[in-house]
C-alpha cells in the first residue's frame, strides 16, 4: 500500500466475446413488404411479402410468407409460398409449404402439407451468396473465342 514499488503492471487486454444477439420478431400484427436481411436469426409470427435472406429463420404457425428464402436452417410451422433454398428445412405439422425446396438436410413432419419439387443440393455448394444490386448493370464479360475442328 504504502511501498515503493511500482504496481503499475500491464495486464493483458480483455477478451471480448461476441454475444449472439436474440432473434429479430417479427410479431402477428406486424407485415412486411420489402426484403429482409439479417446476419443471426429471424422469427417470423406475422406477414412478410419479399425475399428473405438470414442465417436462421423460424416461421411461427400465424406466419405467412411470400417470396424467396435463403438461409442456412429454416423451421417452417406456417405458410410459405415461394423457393426455399437451405442447408436444413424443417416442415412441421402444421406447415403449409407452396413451391420449390432445395436442401441438404429435409425433415417433414406428418401433417405438413407440400406442394412442390424438392432436390437436394451438394454439399460443397454454398447457400448464401452475396446479394446482387440489381440496379447496378452487370458486369460484361469478354466473349470467349470459339473452338472450330480443322478438316483435312
Amino acid at each position: 500500500m504504502f511501498s515503493k514499488t511500482n504496481k503499475s503492471k500491464s495486464s493483458p487486454p480483455p477478451v471480448i466475446t461476441k454475444k449472439s444477439a436474440p432473434p429479430s420478431i417479427i410479431s402477428v400484427d406486424l407485415t412486411i413488404t420489402g426484403d429482409l436481411q439479417c446476419d443471426g436469426e429471424i422469427q417470423i409470427d406475422g406477414s412478410v411479402n419479399g425475399d428473405i435472406r438470414t442465417k436462421s429463420l423460424l416461421i411461427g404457425k400465424t406466419a405467412n410468407i411470400t417470396g424467396e428464402i435463403i438461409a442456412d436452417k429454416v423451421h417452417i410451422h406456417g405458410t410459405v409460398t415461394g423457393q426455399v433454398k437451405a442447408l436444413t428445412v424443417v416442415l412441421a405439422k402444421t406447415a403449409h409449404m407452396t413451391g420449390d425446396i432445395l436442401h441438404e438436410d429435409l425433415s417433414i413432419e406428418t401433417g405438413a402439407f407440400l406442394e412442390g419439387h424438392c432436390k437436394r443440393i451438394p454439399p460443397q455448394e454454398p447457400v448464401i451468396t452475396p446479394i446482387v444490386d440489381k440496379s447496378k448493370p452487370p458486369t460484361s464479360v469478354p466473349n470467349k473465342p470459339k473452338m472450330t475442328k480443322a478438316t483435312a
